[in-house]
């Protein structure tokens, strides 16, 4: 009996892999160059590969199969797509907005956020949203940010001298309160020792999701649950929850003690300022207080709040912290730039007594030319990944309905074809003159089309409130060369190796 059933399990299953493979569907796909796989398994064993070979294969392949190639697992397939074109045709369409089950590994952490959400669900999202990057609400953010890169910038010259920093684990303490301020306005030293653990566990749980993701058969909860990886992803997100959680009640707390007054300013064009009081000390404005309103009219519940907190956070403090590692570095091996950024710098801040505010920071425009060149090179979000959601007709092959398609922006970004010497640290190459020809899509460290980054403007201006008072105070002197960097596959860019740097102080005033 056992014996018969085994066989008919087998024949089925056979059956489902001839369709998925000879269909119609799998006629299509098949047409695509890709290297050779094994019967059923197809190329499971790149997969199975480690974060940092994986890597090299992709490499490999990007170049061997240009621009599309695709790869196999059982049923499912993936499509790699880098030229610019069909970047374009994928998503500039309203129809291709839904996130690939790659996605799927994030939902015990993030839920149904702005990330991983799609439809009505994530119109809705966007729209309650959007109103944290207004330019008025931007301007109270810009100085929490400067504050942060001020605060960065004291610890090193507390320390005294010159000093080596491991980039990674300096510079993300910094850009993880300044996203916790203006995400959750709350500050991490009244968070204590939870801040390391969380920042722990972020990188942590990064892992784990790629390690998941690329392993078909542990999508489902419960199998992934049995593993060690899954006991320890239990624990993770028992912090990252944790820590979330107790941030909302914290500021739910807060409107609940003055009475909701603060939240009812929140849709006019003027944020209220913070002198005004109701014998409770007004605090800045924050984006979760969008989110708490939002739940006041009945629009969002406790654990929606959370999914889009817990997205911010991981968005917001990784991605950033790493964009500064890889300029800096940048900086540090192209002397001649970094003396071009601090001139800038220095006759900015002559110009205003010392002081950052928005207008200085969006003033330095060939530091804001250095952060872009920099983001070509080394984008954080490197990739995503949609499912088409009809038959879609690329620059040179057809692909059908259902088609996971992984947006390669990394490779996109050295593609020679659309930029000369693509190796080579050149902030010009954002001249306006120099942009102007250029194809929209050959730059995408922000994504484009209707689910592009809500957060760029935020970013961008992050990027310079903390670099200005590090470049002002500070010669960069490298001590790990980017071109010695092992990269491996993770949800952002990110080295394998200690990205160190030497600071070495500016005989000035400063900040």
């Amino acid at each position: 009996m056992f014996i018969a059933l085994l066989l008919i399990i087998i024949v089925v299953y056979l059956m489902c892999h001839c369709y998925a493979q000879y269909g119609p569907n799998g006629r299509l796909i098949n047409k695509i160059p890709g290297p050779p796989g094994y019967p059923i398994i197809g190329n499971l064993f790149n997969l199975l590969e480690s974060r940092e070979q994986f890597w090299e294969t992709l490499s490999i392949l990007n170049e061997q199969y240009y621009p599309i190639y695709k790869l196999r697992a059982f049923f499912n397939s993936l499509v790699f797509i880098r030229h610019p074109d069909d970047l374009e045709i994928i998503l500039n369409n309203t129809k291709h907005i839904s996130k690939s089950n790659l996605y799927d590994a994030l939902r015990p952490w993030l839920g149904m956020g702005l990330l991983t959400s799609g439809g009505s669900k994530w119109h809705l999202r966007r729209k309650i949203l959007t109103p944290t990057f207004h330019f008025n609400i931007l301007q109270q953010f810009v100085e929490i940010l400067i504050e942060e890169g001020e605060s960065m910038t004291r610890s090193l010259k507390n320390a005294g001298g010159t000093i080596t920093k491991d980039l990674v684990p300096f510079i993300s303490e910094y850009t993880l309160n300044a996203i916790c301020e203006t995400a959750m306005g709350t500050s991490l030293q009244e968070m204590g020792s939870f801040q390391q653990q969380y920042r722990k566990a972020v990188h942590r749980m990064g892992e784990l999701l790629v390690y998941r993701a690329m392993r078909p058969w542990l999508k489902y909860d419960w199998i992934f649950s049995l593993t060690s990886k899954g006991r320890e992803q239990k624990k993770l997100l028992k912090i990252l929850h944790g820590f979330t959680e107790k941030v909302i009640a914290k500021r739910k707390d807060y409107h609940k003690r003055t009475k909701g007054q603060y939240l009812k300013n929140l849709n006019k064009d003027v944020v209220p300022n913070e002198t005004e009081t109701i014998g409770i000390k007004k605090k800045r404005f924050a984006m979760l207080d969008l989110l708490i309103q939002a739940s006041q009219e009945g629009l969002l519940t406790d654990f929606d709040i959370r999914e889009e907190v817990d997205t911010f956070m991981f968005e917001g403090f990784d991605t950033t912290g790493m964009a500064m590692c890889f300029i800096l570095s940048l900086l540090a091996e192209h002397k001649d730039i970094q003396d071009c950024v601090r001139k800038e710098i220095d006759a900015v801040m002559q110009e205003n007594q010392g002081k950052l505010n928005m207008k200085s920071l969006q003033d330095l425009q060939y530091l804001e030319r250095c952060i872009k060149e920099a983001l070509r090179l080394y984008p954080s979000v490197y990739f995503i990944s949609r499912i088409t959601s009809e038959e879609t007709e690329l620059k040179t092959y057809l692909i059908p309905a259902g088609t996971l398609v992984i947006l390669n922006f990394y490779i996109t970004h050295r593609d020679s074809n659309f930029w000369p010497n693509p190796e080579v640290f050149d902030p010009d190459r954002f001249l306006p003159d120099n942009i102007r020809n250029r194809h929209p899509y050959s730059y995408l460290p922000f994504s484009a089309g209707p689910r592009n980054c809500i957060g760029q403007r935020f970013a961008l201006l992050e990027l310079k409130a903390m670099l200005v008072p590090l470049i002002y105070n500070f010669y960069l002197e490298p001590v790990d060369y980017l071109e010695n960097q092992r990269f491996g596959i993770d949800m952002i860019l990110r080295s394998l190796d200690p990205c160190r740097l030497k600071f070495v102080p500016i005989a000035t005033e400063g900040i």
